[in-house]
């Protein structure tokens, strides 16, 4: 069987991970920014948040994805149109203005989005058909990797091109960076790989069916759960630093470079830690961390903070964070029949996006009645939870019937 140099496959995963997460970033998080700098209201910057429903809805049209996908090289096609769309849309509102053209620029970014998930999805079937088992750790740690620095990208780099470029060429730029990111997958040909058989009569019903499969409850709660014990620290990171007296140069520049950079680094190391161990260690470890991150932060809310110890906590949580997102992309990869790789693992991640945003949001009202103190206590109760519950609920990957298959 004959494999490309594992660097040039690890590379064009990374490219393609960077080339979805550096919009999306820069449309969720910077955008609300650029929008209050330009005077509008609390509602308006409210109703951006729309654009990331195809996120959390795209497992609805992963079955098409996967019934005209199957193969490596029809995967590729789905990404190549899926992000010509997405530079082409992005492209076109660069020339609208922020002022007159808000309501179509809305609706132009959540057809972006729609034209992301997309790419997401066969992304992450295309990943599965190229990784071997035991590649899987280092190669969703390139998923992890991109989706970090593309945070700090979007969040930090693309803001300065604002600042000096404005608004049409800092999104001429950013779709001509999604196209440059689509190189490495033009000259990517694996050759003949081991993959699973298509299915073409996958449709709807195949994401009932994923919910049919002998003891999936087990799989669901590990994944619905899994980030319960980090996820209400995060949301509530930049508020807590807002009320601790930080600038927002300094928020930015520790929560929204220094943070995800580490992030990103550490999800490279536990993909080769679980490539060296294995993944029910891997989920210990991060449990173990994000209990000992939580107590850490309910110590240092009990008196005034120093800078220093903000920075150990903010960088604590954002490096537990990148190492549990390998772990979770990793076993979902494991989970998974086939010819269904895009519905399977889309299903599980979108799981884990739906647990997140519950938490997320109960975090609001957790720091309303208890305060910040009140809320870290509560999370390391819940993290004390999951290291007994969790790993019990981990079950080894399933064998799928494969084929060597021509691509």
């Amino acid at each position: 069987m004959n494999h490309k140099p594992a660097i040039h496959k690890y590379g064009t995963l990374l490219s393609l991970y960077l080339a979805q997460s550096i919009p999306m970033t820069f449309f969720s998080t910077v955008m609300p920014v650029i929008m209050r700098m330009e005077h509008y209201s609390l509602a308006a910057i409210g109703l951006l948040q729309l654009v990331k429903l195809p996120w959390l809805l795209k497992f609805l049209w992963a079955p098409m994805v996967d019934k005209t996908g199957g193969t490596i090289q029809n995967y590729k096609r789905w990404i190549f149109a899926s992000e010509l769309f997405y530079a082409m849309v992005i492209f076109a509102t660069a020339f609208l203005d922020l002022h007159t053209g808000f309501k179509m620029i809305v609706a132009l970014m959540l057809i972006a989005f729609t034209a992301s998930a997309t790419q997401d999805i066969a992304t992450d079937a295309f990943a599965y058909l190229i990784l071997r088992p035991k590649e899987r750790s280092l190669g969703n740690s390139m998923q992890s990797a991109g989706s970090f620095l593309g945070t700090v990208t979007g969040s930090g780099i693309l803001l300065i091109i604002y600042y000096y470029f404005g608004w049409k060429y800092l999104l001429i730029a950013l779709a001509g960076f999604v196209l440059l990111a689509l190189i490495p997958l033009y000259f990517y040909n694996p050759g003949y790989v081991k993959m699973s058989k298509p299915d073409t009569q996958i449709g709807f019903k195949d994401i009932i069916r994923f919910f049919k499969q002998p003891r999936i409850g087990k799989r669901v709660i590990l994944l619905f759960f899994f980030y319960a014990g980090l996820i209400g620290i995060l949301t509530m990171l930049k508020p807590w630093m807002v009320d601790l007296g930080y600038n927002t140069k300094e928020i930015g520049l520790l929560s929204g470079i220094y943070g995800p950079a580490l992030g990103a680094v550490l999800a490279i190391v536990m993909g080769f830690f679980i490539k060296r161990y294995n993944k029910r260690l891997a989920m210990l470890v991060i449990l173990s961390l994000g209990l000992l991150t939580g107590l850490y932060f309910w110590y240092i809310s009990q008196h005034t903070v120093t800078y220093p110890e903000l920075v150990i906590a903010v960088l604590s949580i954002w490096g537990v964070y990148g190492m549990a997102s390998v772990f979770i992309y990793t076993i979902a990869m494991d989970r998974i029949r086939a010819g269904k790789a895009g519905t399977d693992f889309t299903i599980q991640i979108v799981i884990t996006h739906l647990g997140s945003l519950i938490f997320a949001v109960l975090s609001g009202k957790i720091a309303h009645v208890y305060g910040y103190s009140g809320l870290f206590l509560i999370e390391v109760f819940i993290s004390i939870i999951l290291l007994f519950a969790l790993p019990h609920l981990y079950e080894r990957e399933y064998k799928v019937k494969s084929i060597k298959c021509k691509v």
